[in-house]
Formats: C-alpha cells, sequence, structure tokens
C-alpha cells in the first residue's frame, strides 16, 4: 500500500462506514470532533503514514458513513469504530480524538480496553455534570436551523469565526461542507457529548494516555487539570500543549502535534502486540 491516501466503506451493523487510510505498521485510528469527518486529519494523516497504518474514519452518523438518528450518544459512536476495525481486521490500535472524537475515544479504552494500546485525547471535553446543564439543550456552538434564505450557512459561519486563526475561508468551508453533509445535524454530537457521563468512565481507562492541549482553545484547555486527575487507573498520563494551538489544531499545527504523537507512540510505556491484525470480518 505505501503511503498512497486510498478510502472505503466498511460493513457494519450500522451500516456502511466510510474511512481514508494511509501507510503502513501497527495502526492509529483517528475520530474526528463534531460535525467534521475524515476530512479534519487531512495534514496530519501523511505525516504519521511513514511509521503507522493511519485510519481517519467518519464516525457512525458524520461524514459519508451510515447515518444515526437522534438521540446519538458517545457510546454509539464508540461501537461504530470498533465494528469498523472488526471489519478491517485491526486487533489492536492507538486511537487518537480531537473535541467529540476524545470522547468517543476514552469510551473506546473503557469498553474495548484489551484493543486499544494507547489513548491519545486532543482537546477532550470534560462532561460532567456541570457540562450537561449547560449544552443538553442548546447543542454547542453548532447550532443553526435550516431555513429557505440559507443564513443557516451563515450563522454556522460566525458562530466558528471566532475559534478559527486567520486566513479561515479555507479551514471554514472544509467544515461547512462537512456540517451541511446529508443525514448530519451539526449540532448533534455536542448534544451526544453532554449525554455522556465521563465522570462515571473516565477511571476504568488503564491505557497509557497523552493529554494533547491547545494554548488557545477556550473550550479544552481548561479541562486538563482534572482529566489528568480522574485517570486514576491509567498506566501513565502524559501531557503536551501546542503552542498557538486552536479549535483548528489538526489542520494548522499538524507539524506539531505529528511530533507529539509520534514521540508519544515510541515511548517505553506503550507495547504493541506482535500481530496487529486478523482476517477482516465478512
Amino acid at each position: 500500500m505505501g503511503t498512497e491516501l486510498r478510502f472505503g466503506y466498511a460493513d457494519t451493523s450500522f451500516g456502511q462506514l466510510h474511512y481514508a487510510e494511509q501507510g503502513e505498521g501497527p495502526t492509529l485510528l483517528l475520530l474526528h470532533q463534531t460535525p467534521r469527518s475524515w476530512d479534519e486529519f487531512r495534514e496530519l494523516m501523511p505525516l504519521l503514514a511513514g511509521e503507522y497504518r493511519v485510519l481517519a474514519m467518519d464516525m457512525v452518523g458524520f461524514g459519508a458513513s451510515a447515518k444515526l438518528p437522534a438521540p446519538q450518544t458517545i457510546e454509539l459512536y464508540a461501537r461504530g469504530a470498533c465494528e469498523l476495525l472488526d471489519a478491517l481486521g485491526v486487533q489492536h490500535a492507538a486511537v487518537l480524538g480531537h473535541h467529540t472524537g476524545a470522547a468517543v475515544a476514552l469510551e473506546m479504552a473503557v469498553t474495548a480496553g484489551e484493543r486499544v494500546v494507547a489513548l491519545l485525547l486532543s482537546s477532550c471535553p470534560w462532561t460532567d455534570e456541570r457540562y450537561r446543564g449547560n449544552h443538553a439543550a442548546a447543542g454547542g456552538v453548532d447550532r443553526a436551523e435550516r431555513n429557505e434564505s440559507g443564513t443557516h450557512l451563515r450563522t454556522l459561519w460566525d458562530l466558528r469565526r471566532p475559534y478559527y486563526p486567520a486566513p479561515v475561508a479555507g479551514l471554514l468551508d472544509r467544515f461547512i461542507r462537512d456540517a451541511l453533509a446529508f443525514g448530519v445535524d451539526p449540532a448533534e454530537g455536542h448534544r451526544a457529548c453532554a449525554r455522556y457521563r465521563m465522570e462515571d468512565r473516565i477511571g476504568a481507562v488503564t491505557a497509557p494516555v497523552l493529554l494533547i492541549g491547545a494554548e488557545k482553545d477556550p473550550f479544552s484547555m481548561p479541562n486538563l487539570p482534572v482529566l489528568s486527575d480522574r485517570l486514576v487507573a491509567a498506566r501513565s498520563v502524559r501531557r503536551a500543549v501546542v503552542d498557538n494551538g486552536t479549535v483548528a489544531l489538526l489542520e494548522r499545527e499538524a507539524s506539531a502535534v505529528a511530533s507529539v504523537v509520534r514521540d508519544f507512540l515510541a515511548s517505553a510505556e506503550i507495547t504493541w502486540p506482535d500481530v496487529n491484525t486478523v482476517e477482516p470480518v465478512h
């Protein structure tokens, strides 16, 4: 396969899940934020494909993957990610999630801990009772009612604009495309986060953890201390803060993210099984 970027669909109980794949070696699964797709990792994938088989999926309910009715949950997203690995014959993987994807990665490390060799939480939310109270109804930053005049397009753009570094047009074009994908409610993933009882789950994570912070991301940077304190059973917990990182951390600071990911996955506390793949499920 080499380092060519390839696309595919995997059959699961949800329907077909779409993914991008690049590189060879131990598997690194990438999980995007709401309401993005694999495209959030377009810049990061080639930087890691020389050492890893990098899989970036459209989580169930997003992008070109099978859609989910509301109410959606982090648990369902995690099950979809595990079923993708099953369908592709991947027995063990490191899992990196960004924002909503980080909550999904954490849930995977709890429910399928034997297959998650390392957990990388990028700009991870902390979804406790206070978070649920503040976010459950509103749906977060991406709430815009579709209408015939098209003003929802400008609403989506303006809601995100303060959190993206200039120049923004290219980044927000990509965001808008994902937010308008067929069957996607751009706010539902935020509601799924608000439904998730992370405080009841995080203490069961046993994998080595890297907490990646984006210096200028107001939503996630305050969460690093509490996440670190609550990861009581993790084999190890490291932190890395990317200077000038924003909500668009993975697009704008891909080189810095790749560096901290590479260093962490090469560290002594990460044990990669000798055999990483089994026959795909048909």
